[in-house]
């Protein structure tokens, strides 16, 4: 059966179009936030600033990206704007950036002994406050009342006190968090043990050791929260570290220097030594600058190895741990490092424009990106506080008034989960109250709804999830770019491969020449220019015809010399392998998807594809095309009369096939996008197994985006996989676009996706961690949203009138401290489906 692969009509459905001008991205380090509603109050602060169009603040790392108007935002005044507000913040600007970093990791480490500390008081009071109930008569100083008063206002004045004074802020502010509810539920209940210790006749019981122990979970959760976030965060931190401090600065003069000289000192193992160096920071290398690398260093900034051979490791880049042989020309980049020989470079790219800079960016960006899936949890967690507070008052007001009445039976004994630990009155011992006064029951019940409703599992549920995500694809070599990019990689059903460079290795070698010259102005028996006449035929196997003609590849060749692409490169190697001498050239004129034409010798020549030929209106023999079946073929033109065909083949990536056979098998349509004839798609499409119906060929760059859209229109969630110049308006068009590394430029801004290692099986391995990732956020929503939804109602009572069971503030409190700790925890488990 023959093999017709699909061509693209003209008209198709409207393409989502690329912005040219960027809004201004400013990024923030802001500290003081305690919970989602924290988060969500920075954002709306943002917001209100004049030239902010968007703000996405990240509860799990304390940063807040703001999108703007260009030139319209003072970052600094609106840094101290949070600062004023409660939420010390810092902007991420100016040349002092690693100094702000160091800064941000000193601030949070400071916060996490400090909070050490006060949690090693917490837990002395509650130890000294449950000895008190163990021994009892044993000793009478540990069950004495006022000694339990005292552990409960040292609880509130020392570990407590911040605790305290940020949620009474945060209400004064209208902002109330977390802080808020547990403030709250603390002082309520100090108050009303105070009250019974001072009006005995009231009847009431004393519960001192509830702010205690509520205080004492909240920390030990808190402590055990930022552990958790901190190991979450770890492999950012791998990747921030890795960049480079110094650099070795030489001045390096190739007519003056001998590497191989015997003169080098005995106890240097470099083969490349010049003791005239001076070093400074990394970040201050400029571009041309000659640096040198000693092994055991780290590769200062990205550049091109000039004198001496050795190895790197590019394991922070690629995830590869076999060292990567690297000699004069080849490319290296910052932060990977010398393992072998001593090398000289030259430095390409500096600073910001660094590869390792960028894939920092990268995962900073893609950590402050959120999945749209959390939008509901944001919008819950702007009211969530106040909603919690009016539950509360509505529970206190219900049990008062009606509860109470209506089940009189829940006055007496206590419940199985009361964790009240017996009540206290003015003796020494601590006797088991029977009876409790409809008062006191609606205000316990009051505070634990306070105190066990959580907005900080809404607030990390999905970032981090992202935060562990991104880590593990940026050790693997595996840049997401955000939350948004995690759920689009779960809902897509179709992949579509650019074929080559993508699909195939883009080497493309020649194999026909088909020379033609009939008619043309051409003076073939001149001498112009051409070497080695006779022995051009025997360096092309499998050549058509009896003779090659060397002036038809001198042609091509002058005019592909103004051409970027992997078909120009192979016309241009094979001339220079042959010793043919380029023609001279001029005003070079590139069509995307068609070819490229120049002045050669004063006369136009075009050299592309069969389409354009007929553009120009040259007429392109049937049969001729017929002689290239299954081979890229490069016509060549001048004066509207054919000089003749080239004919070359690319080959398939080695892991091309089983990366096509492993995204099969997770349901995923695969489909193949080229520029390429119908005959040569159709050969590479046979080797992957590809069905007719899965191959679009000859589509010119702006109708891949068309394509993808025709695609999208019939229901598709589309991935796009490439690594060109013509790839960037279908990665763009993609519902995700996955870029190779090894591309160009744009295509790898384009690319949502990019892979490291340029491997195809890292597109099956991208789409899988995506997919894990997104499935960790939901669960993570789940738990967050079933947590409260099931424990707020528990914490009011209504389990308490038919099994008698009454959830007392400690035991909230803990509930509340541990729940924000399962989410990190599970998404931690993320890294047990991901290990090496």
């Amino acid at each position: 059966m023959q093999f017709l692969p699909k061509t693209i009509p003209e008209i198709q459905p409207e393409i989502i179009s690329v912005k040219e001008s960027r809004p201004e991205l400013v990024t923030f380090d802001v500290g003081g936030m305690k919970c989602a509603g924290c988060a969500k109050a920075v954002e709306r602060q943002l917001m209100q600033y004049s030239g902010v169009i968007s703000a996405c603040v990240n509860l799990a790392v304390e940063v807040a990206t703001v999108e703007c108007q260009p030139g319209t935002v003072d970052a600094e005044a609106l840094a101290k704007k949070l600062t004023d507000n409660g939420f010390p913040s810092q902007s991420r600007l100016g040349e002092n950036q690693r100094e702000a970093e160091a800064a941000t990791i000193e601030r949070r480490q400071q916060e996490i002994r400090q909070q050490i500390n006060q949690l090693t008081i917490a837990l002395i009071l509650i130890i000294l406050s449950g000895l008190g109930h163990v021994l009892g008569t044993k000793a009478p100083i540990l069950s004495n009342i006022w000694f339990h008063w005292g552990l409960a206002t040292l609880a509130l004045l020392l570990p407590g006190r911040p605790i305290i004074v940020d949620g009474c802020r945060s209400l004064w502010r209208n902002a109330p968090n977390m802080n808020t509810l547990v403030a709250l539920g603390a002082v309520t209940a100090y108050t009303a043990s105070n009250a019974a210790l001072l009006f005995p006749r009231m009847g009431w019981e004393c519960f001192f050791d509830e702010p205690v122990m509520l205080l004492g979970f909240i920390l030990l959760g808190k402590t055990l929260e930022q552990q958790a976030r901190r190991r979450a965060a770890s492999a950012l931190q791998a990747l921030i570290a890795l960049q480079p401090a110094k650099a070795r600065l030489v001045d390096f003069k190739l007519s003056s220097l001998d590497l191989r000289s015997e003169e080098l000192p005995l106890n240097s193992t470099s083969e490349v030594y010049d003791p005239q160096y001076i070093e400074i920071p990394a970040d201050r290398v400029r571009v041309g600058e000659w640096l040198q690398v000693l092994p055991g260093e780290k590769i200062p900034v990205d550049g091109e190895i000039c004198e001496g051979k050795t190895t790197i490791d590019e394991s922070m880049l690629t995830g590869e741990s076999m060292p990567v042989l690297k000699q004069p020309g080849d490319t290296v980049a910052a932060g990977t490092i010398n393992k072998s020989g001593a090398v000289v470079m030259r430095a390409t790219r500096t600073g910001k424009e660094t590869t390792v800079a960028q894939m920092v960016a990268l995962v900073q960006a893609a950590q402050t990106r959120k999945a749209p899936i959390q939008n509901l949890a944001d919008t819950v967690a702007g009211y969530f506080v106040y909603g919690v507070m009016a539950i509360s008052v509505l529970t206190f007001l219900f049990w008062y008034f009606a509860g109470t009445h209506i089940w009189p039976s829940v006055l007496l004994g206590q419940g199985a989960m009361d964790m009240g630990h017996g009540a206290m009155n003015m003796g020494n011992e601590l006797p088991i109250i029977h009876y409790q006064s409809p008062l006191l029951l609606s205000l316990k019940l009051a505070i634990a709804v306070l105190v066990i409703a959580c907005p900080c599992a809404l607030g990390l549920a999905t970032p981090t999830a992202i935060l562990v995500g991104s880590g593990i694809g940026a050790e693997r070599g595996l840049l997401i770019r955000g939350g948004d990019v995690l759920e689009r990689v779960h809902q897509l059903d179709t992949v579509v491969f650019d074929k080559t460079g993508t699909l195939t290795t883009g080497n493309l070698t020649l194999t026909d020449y088909l020379p033609v010259f009939q008619n043309s102005e051409w003076d073939l028996n001149s001498d112009i220019n051409v070497g080695n006449k006779q022995d051009v035929g025997s360096t092309i196997e499998g050549v058509s015809g009896s003779a090659v003609d060397s002036k038809l590849l001198q042609i091509a060749a002058a005019v592909e010399r103004g051409a970027c692409h992997p078909i120009a490169a192979a016309i241009l190697l094979e001339a220079q392998q042959q010793g043919l001498p380029l023609l001279a050239a001029e005003d070079f004129c590139t069509e995307p998807g068609f070819g490229v034409s120049a002045l050669v010798e004063g006369r136009r020549v075009f050299a592309g594809n069969a389409e354009w030929m007929k553009e120009q209106g040259v007429a392109v023999a049937t049969e001729l095309s017929g002689s290239l079946q299954g081979k890229t073929a490069v016509y060549v033109a001048s004066g509207g009369v054919l000089l003749g065909v080239i004919g070359l083949k690319d080959t398939l990536r080695p892991d091309a096939k089983a990366a096509v056979e492993r995204l099969r098998g997770m349901g995923l349509r695969v489909m193949m996008l080229t520029g390429d004839t119908a005959s040569a798609a159709a050969v590479t499409a046979q080797q992957l197994d590809l069905t007719p119906a899965d191959v679009l060929a000859e589509v010119r760059p702006d109708g891949k985006a068309r394509a993808i859209a025709s695609l999208q229109a019939q229901g598709c969630k589309v991935a796009v996989v490439g690594d060109g110049i013509n790839d960037a308006p279908a990665l763009a068009q993609a519902d995700v676009g996955i870029g190779l590394h090894c591309g160009t430029d744009v295509a790898v801004e384009t690319a949502q996706i990019v892979l490291m290692r340029n491997a195809l099986m890292d597109v099956v391995e991208s789409i899988e961690l995506g997919r894990a990732t997104f499935n960790k956020i939901r669960q993570n929503l789940f738990w967050a949203f079933g947590y409260n939804t099931l424990g707020i109602p528990v914490a009011a009572g209504i389990l308490l009138p038919a099994t008698g069971i009454l959830l007392s503030p400690a035991a909230a409190g803990a509930f509340m401290a541990f729940s924000s700790v399962s989410v990190v925890t599970n998404s931690l488990f993320l890294r047990r489906s991901f290990r090496a």
